[in-house]
């Protein structure tokens, strides 16, 4: 497995170097983030929060909150921004829906988190997976919502997603990322309009779920660019935005091209409250499933 990541765009500027203030937190230190840790090893399961270096960790943890990523721990992608590993995938755990619901059971959550690295691999793309997971889950905590953050099944068939949205998720969540202009050195193995397409196709199969995506700052975009892209969500439907600052996991990744300071998110969050969407998490430690659940309850009725 690897980590070793493509390099940036030509022509996007020189990289930032030191990290703001308002960037830094806390070493995760609780004795409820040594719980879950011992939880998340017994049942070998997988946290997108380790995996991928989240910087909320500690606070999610505290609060008794992870994201379960399942379908393993390799994905097949090698997006530049991404810090979980890519290489070649072990096979499925069948096991794994049951012990995911059981780790949620045990921390009692009202809100069950689910993403995943990508599975090129597999012939639907992990779809059968998923949804065999929600189902678990929602046997295992009937009164539990559940959210899924899925690839893009790109190059799969259109049955992929109509599996996942079978299982009735009451969240659909799938990132953008990043404006169009930077997929090729940001996003390599994904399609601007497909992961667009995605979003509108999962509302079309069920009018009642909640459509969820995010983008990142910091990555060598505009703001204008930023602006389309909001604009691009809204007209597929899209109901809950989330954006964060961009932090570079490592130096083989993309550099950090910008650090957006918290009154140029305030600015972007009114902005896109004025789009129209239902709920807006926006600021520099924003990440796709920060605080997911409050989001989620904070949603306006008319668009639940």
């Amino acid at each position: 497995m690897s980590k070793v990541i493509p390099i940036y765009a030509a022509g996007m500027g020189e990289p930032m170097t030191g990290k703001p203030a308002w960037l830094k937190v806390r070493a995760p230190m609780s004795k409820e983030y040594k719980q879950l840790v011992d939880l998340m090893r017994g049942q070998k399961l997988n946290t997108v929060c380790e995996e991928a270096s989240c910087p909320n960790i500690g606070e999610c943890w505290k609060h008794g909150s992870a994201t379960f990523m399942i379908l393993g721990r390799v994905c097949t992608r090698t997006c530049a921004f991404c810090d979980v590993a890519t290489g070649r995938p072990d096979a499925l755990d069948a096991e794994e829906p049951a012990k995911l619901a059981d780790a949620a059971a045990a921390m009692n959550l009202k809100h069950v988190v689910i993403t995943s690295v990508d599975r090129d691999d597999l012939e639907d793309g992990g779809a059968a997976h998923y949804a065999a997971t929600i189902r678990a889950v929602k046997g295992k905590l009937p009164e539990a919502t559940v959210e899924v953050l899925t690839p893009d099944f790109q190059r799969k068939s259109p049955q992929c997603l109509e599996t996942v949205m079978a299982a009735r998720p009451e969240i659909f969540n799938h990132n953008l990322e990043t404006v169009p202009r930077l997929y090729r050195s940001v996003r390599p193995g994904a399609r601007y309009f497909t992961s667009l397409r995605l979003l509108q196709r999962a509302k079309e199969l069920n009018a009642d779920a909640v459509t969820k995506s995010g983008i990142m700052l910091g990555l060598g975009e505009e703001r204008d660019e930023v602006l389309q892209v909001l604009d691009d969500m809204r007209e597929a439907g899209v109901d809950i935005l989330t954006i964060g600052q961009y932090l570079r996991p490592s130096v083989k990744h993309h550099p950090v091209m910008k650090y957006w300071t918290p009154e140029e998110f305030e600015d972007i969050k009114y902005l896109a409250e004025k789009k129209g969407f239902g709920m807006v998490a926006c600021g520099p430690l924003v990440r796709s499933s920060f605080h997911a659940e409050d989001v989620f309850r904070a949603l306006k009725p008319s668009q639940k």
